[in-house]
């Protein structure tokens, strides 16, 4: 078949890689892609969020799956617009419509639907402009840290941990002010919950889910967690404290719930969720839900995925996922993000990449890549993920750190503690 998919980062590159090795995929365009999915498949200048654009190519190219990678088109209703489009019938489209990308596109939906559906998470108010003294004062009744959200898209930047109360009260008028424009015309205020992090992601038609690979990333720029949140430093998979016992009480108290609590609210949802989870003493509770996957946790988690990732698309589209059993590699895939200087703040782009034809025995993902006169250069934050298989962690990180070295561009930096607190 013929498949459009719709993002230009490492998520996409890997999600490109792994939907070009099916036997089911005849074309594959990416739109915007990157230099890495050049050989993946045939790079399309379209913007993913003129629907109407993305519709007529679906039609003239004869589109049967569209494959969507980041959050916004979900959220602003792509999978509506194309399900709903007469000269496209029969269009698979993976990814939620608008109603169910709520999950991610409004914290304050997201709390809702937890707490209406028992579902483990942070206590929680949601504070408008008007009621920002109201705000004070549950900030006030709380322990620090302070846990501060915009309750709408904002680039993942749009989360603040503060330590210092005056701070806390200082930003809630910040977000409540415009700071991030109409995604903080309401912020939600929450406890903060201690313990360790893990992304957890399925697939879903609705009806089933499977469990896909999960992971844990590093969102912090400096090594020991320290320093500015990222996009995600690096990620590794499987997670040694996710064992059983910890994945049954996910599945019976967050997964479950979740999938029939959008049935119950007449949601229409095939594709993916990733549960974004903290383990406090061995009970897990949810921090945020994303409709898509995680990046850097998709150049992670998809080396281990051995199904054809195509038929599995397909299953989840015309609700025939209880059909599929999910395999999943016993290896380890530690996966070091390589970005620019300066970044997660102010950096240049522009800069020739090199090295990257010395790699052995690592696949790299390239996340803000682009070819110019001939050769790849830099383009974003976020540069390349570098991802590696092993029998351990040990020897995926060792891997992983063995070819990052030998790639090279101006300002580059990496964290050099991947997995430091799982060893």
């Amino acid at each position: 078949m013929n498949i459009l998919l719709l993002g230009s980062g490492g998520r996409e590159h890997a999600l490109a890689w792994k939907i070009r090795q099916s036997s089911l995929c005849e074309a594959l365009y990416i739109a915007p892609g990157n230099a890495g999915t050049l050989k993946e498949g045939t790079n399309v200048g379209l913007n993913m969020l003129d629907f109407a654009l993305v519709g007529d190519f679906c039609r003239d190219k004869n589109i049967q799956m569209v494959v969507v990678g980041p959050e916004e088109p979900l959220v602003k209703g792509i999978a509506d617009y194309l399900r709903s489009r007469k000269d496209l019938p029969g269009i698979m489209v993976i990814g939620p419509d608008k109603a169910g990308a709520r999950l991610e596109g409004s914290k304050d939906f997201a709390k809702h639907f937890m707490m209406k559906y028992k579902i483990p998470t942070a206590a929680y108010k949601t504070f408008t402009p008007e009621e920002y003294e109201a705000g004070v004062q549950f900030l006030r009744s709380l322990k620090p840290p302070y846990v501060i959200k915009a309750d709408g898209l904002a680039a993942g930047k749009g989360v603040s941990v503060l330590h210092d109360l005056k701070e806390a009260e200082q930003e809630l008028e910040q977000m409540l002010s415009g700071k991030f424009g109409e995604a903080s015309n309401r912020v939600v205020v929450e406890e903060f919950l201690k313990g360790i992090e893990l992304s957890v992601f399925v697939v879903t038609d609705g009806t089933t889910y499977r469990l896909l690979p999960e992971a844990k990333d590093y969102k912090r720029a400096g090594e020991g967690d320290t320093g500015q949140n990222t996009g995600g430093m690096g990620a590794v998979s499987p997670v040694p404290f996710a064992d059983k016992v910890f994945m049954k009480k996910v599945e019976e108290r967050i997964i479950i719930p979740t999938i029939l609590g959008l049935k119950e609210e007449g949601i229409r949802y095939q594709g993916f969720i990733f549960f974004g989870l903290m383990n406090v003493d061995g009970n897990p509770y949810v921090i945020e839900y994303n409709v898509r996957l995680g990046d850097p946790e998709s150049e992670a988690i998809l080396p281990r995925l051995e199904n054809d990732i195509v038929r599995l698309f397909e299953a989840m589209a015309t609700g025939k996922l209880r059909e599929e059993t999910i395999r999943i590699s016993s290896d380890v895939v530690a996966t070091v993000m390589l970005v620019s200087g300066g970044y997660p703040g102010v950096y240049r782009k522009g800069f020739e990449i090199s090295g990257l034809d010395e790699v052995r025995g690592s696949m790299v993902f390239h996340a803000g890549t682009a070819m110019l006169n001939g050769k790849v250069v830099t383009s974003g934050g976020r540069v390349l993920a570098v991802s590696s298989s092993g029998r351990t962690m040990e020897e995926a990180l060792e891997m992983s750190y063995a070819n990052a070295r030998s790639i090279s561009f101006e300002g580059m930096y990496y964290r050099r503690d991947i997995g430091f607190d799982l060893k």
